[in-house]
């Protein structure tokens, strides 16, 4: 049986990201609502990670870094996308966070881990309907072709079909379509139409760029077994030398 306390989890974190956005969708300057709302998302986060092992809550909080990173990267260097008073948000990192709060606890779930394989190939129909949807018949119905959406697809297959944590990225599609759908709906941020330096034209949010997490995960992956290789330079034993230059004092 699952308890009220991760149900409420789940659908509060679906519904605090609509519910942002609606608000940062009603402000008329970037400050300082969009900084309130950074603060308040920081603090969701804080509450929210909390319910978390330490070795997830340590994920997500380096999720928060990496993917302002990679906001950058998107938004402000490569201009895949723009918010609407530029630059990045305060609340944006934050809300990856959520995400990922989202996806570990979904993941964890009794139901989804008995049925792992339904889960993630129902997510993974789902994704690919849209995706074929929106170089088809969506097309004339949105006023965009979105190919941007399908080149990312077989990235959001692979680490579904293939990957040991496959039920974690199909949680992270649900979320991150929530969180997009509402975005873009909201007018908090924009897709352009053609995609910088691929030059193909995108969805508004392009379909399956739930995918784009894969990169994002994988990079907190390289960062963390980075961290930690940092971390054990600095705890190597620098005794040896002060032993071995003793011993040949004696």
């Amino acid at each position: 049986m699952v308890s009220f306390r991760v149900w409420f989890l789940l659908v509060g974190v679906l519904l605090y990201g609509p519910l942002m956005l609606f608000a940062d969708a009603h402000l008329h300057a970037a400050w300082p609502g969009q900084y309130v709302l950074g603060f308040v998302t920081f603090a969701v986060l804080w509450l929210c990670s909390r319910t978390l092992e330490k070795t997830d809550q340590r994920l997500v909080w380096l999720c928060v870094a990496v993917a302002t990173g990679f906001e950058i990267l998107g938004s402000l260097v490569w201009g895949a996308y723009r918010y609407r008073y530029g630059g990045i948000p305060l609340f944006v990192p934050f809300g990856h966070g959520l995400i990922y709060v989202f996806a570990f606890t979904l993941a964890q779930m009794q139901f989804v881990r008995k049925h792992e394989m339904l889960f993630t190939r129902g997510v993974l129909a789902v994704a690919a309907a849209w995706a074929v949807a929106g170089v088809t018949f969506l097309s004339p119905l949105t006023g965009r072709h979105d190919f941007h959406g399908l080149i990312w697809l077989p990235i959001f297959a692979y680490v579904l079909i293939c990957s040991p944590r496959k039920a974690f990225f199909a949680a992270l599609f649900l979320a991150t379509t929530d969180i997009e759908l509402f975005g873009t709906w909201f007018h908090s941020w924009m897709w352009a139409p053609m995609t910088p330096w691929l030059h193909v034209s995108s969805g508004n949010p392009p379909s399956a760029i739930a995918g784009g997490y894969a990169i994002i995960d994988g990079s907190v992956a390289l960062t963390l077994n980075a961290c930690r290789g940092f971390a054990q330079l600095l705890s190597s034993p620098l005794a040896a030398p002060a032993e071995l230059y003793r011993a040949s004092r004696a």
